[in-house]
């Protein structure tokens, strides 16, 4: 345990009231030496360092109900906190769609979430653990209450 307490590197964005990441912990390379330092505190954007992972929790708000506001809303998140996300042209499925080259491991913590791919939909619950690897996806939260996820994320690559 290296602190007890809220994490240094929490993050929100003005255009998306409630949503809440907690960046927890990043690794530089893979294997990641067992004794490296915490790099979190230099990590920006939503995917890791080359060769490395990160660990962050979101807490994610009730979707507006407006669809105008939610594409108005998801907009802003990706453009000030996670622009490295690729968010691919004419993929109108969810205005939250991106993808990254990532294998991400998603655990809700509490509540309920959908994860949203180009194919279909999938509802999650508090103990869901859902499996992401470079798909085009998007997260929304249809249930009227807050929903955190830990997510851990993997570089990977396209081949």
């Amino acid at each position: 345990m290296e602190r007890d307490g809220p994490t240094p590197s929490i993050r929100t964005v003005a255009a998306r009231p409630g949503y809440v990441v907690n960046n927890i912990w990043a690794t530089g390379a893979a294997p990641s030496p067992v004794d490296a330092p915490d790099i979190i505190a230099t990590h920006q954007g939503v995917s890791p360092p080359k060769g490395g992972s990160v660990l962050r929790i979101i807490e994610y708000p009730p979707d507006p109900a407006d669809p105008g506001e939610l594409a108005r809303q998801l907009g802003g998140m990706f453009a000030g906190m996670f622009a490295d996300a690729h968010r691919p042209a004419g993929k109108d499925v969810h205005p939250g769609m991106h993808t990254t080259e990532t294998v991400d491991y998603a655990i809700v913590l509490d509540g309920e979430i959908t994860a949203i791919l180009d194919e279909g939909e999938t509802v999650l619950h508090k103990g869901d653990v859902f499996i992401q690897r470079g798909t085009n996806h998007a997260w929304s939260n249809r249930s009227g209450k807050p929903c955190r996820v830990a997510f851990v994320l993997i570089d990977g690559q396209f081949l």
